[in-house]
């Protein structure tokens, strides 16, 4: 090999060797991995090792049949300090009340949800998001994978390009793809573009709904009893558009306006009523 060519690939060597090394550890550790409502602690444990061969850490676990269990530690093999460390949560929008952004895995496309990404496209998201906090991957319960209720609290749908056949992926395997997908491209960037928005934290979103739906009843625009699928099209809506946290502040304003208008009718018409 002639001394130039020598340079020459040396150089392309040293190249690939300072883009991984200058990639940034913090985003992966602000990339969280939650199951919701898993059946099997063996599938907990797959997953946990599934994360950690990739370098992800973040486990949540939400309403979990069983755990901790012994079956979860035999199949974590040597990532059963992720385990130790995982937070157990009792509903889904706890586990992402701090997240900016949050994307549902299902086998099939979803209405509930308007964005569609590949597990590609779904990682340069995610890596791009967490600059500014924490994200998450959401996977289902094993059988019955997420629910609507469930992807209404997620801003986009990633979905696995499996063989149509025979597309039913476990749920450790799935963890897996897209575990190793984010490191492939957090390998492959050492900086990330910042995020456009300094987008709203899923907590402050579900107050937003919790007053939204208030609100709306009580304009009578919409049935107290029945809510349910009013509420999902406008949580559809909003997860369509992405709202930053300044735009949240000026919607819950604008509805503790007509909440105060409303009231001022109500006593207008009912003078002697307080």
């Amino acid at each position: 090999m002639s001394g130039y060519k020598f340079k020459e690939r040396t150089a392309i060597l040293l190249d690939d060797i300072n883009l991984m090394t200058q990639a940034d550890p913090k985003l992966l550790a602000n990339i969280r991995v939650v199951l919701t409502r898993t059946s099997h602690p063996g599938n907990i444990g797959a997953a946990a090792r599934a994360m950690k061969t990739m370098g992800l850490s973040r486990l949540y676990l939400v309403e979990p049949a069983v755990f901790p269990n012994s079956q979860a530690d035999a199949m974590a093999a040597g990532s059963t300090d992720l385990l130790a460390q995982a937070t157990v949560c009792a509903t889904l929008a706890e586990a992402l009340a701090d997240t900016t952004l949050a994307l549902g895995v299902s086998a099939r496309r979803r209405d509930i949800v308007a964005e569609v990404l590949t597990p590609p496209e779904a990682s340069t998201r995610l890596l791009t998001e967490a600059q500014a906090g924490p994200v998450a991957l959401v996977f289902g319960n094993e059988t019955s994978g997420l629910s609507n209720e469930e992807l209404s609290l997620c801003q986009g749908l990633v979905t696995i390009a499996a063989n149509p056949d025979y597309s039913s992926l476990n749920l450790a395997a799935a963890v897996q793809v897209l575990s190793y997908e984010v490191r492939q491209a957090w390998l492959g960037h050492a900086s990330w573009p910042q995020p456009e928005m300094d987008a709203a934290t899923g907590d402050e979103m579900e107050k937003f709904y919790g007053h939204l739906e208030t609100t709306l009843a009580e304009l009578e625009f919409l049935n107290p009893g029945s809510p349910g699928k009013l509420m999902l099209k406008l949580r559809r809506l909003f997860a369509r558009t992405r709202l930053a946290k300044e735009e949240v502040n000026i919607l819950r304003g604008i509805l503790t306006a007509a909440q105060e208008s409303q009231q001022r009718a109500n006593r207008a018409r009912n003078p002697g009523a307080e």
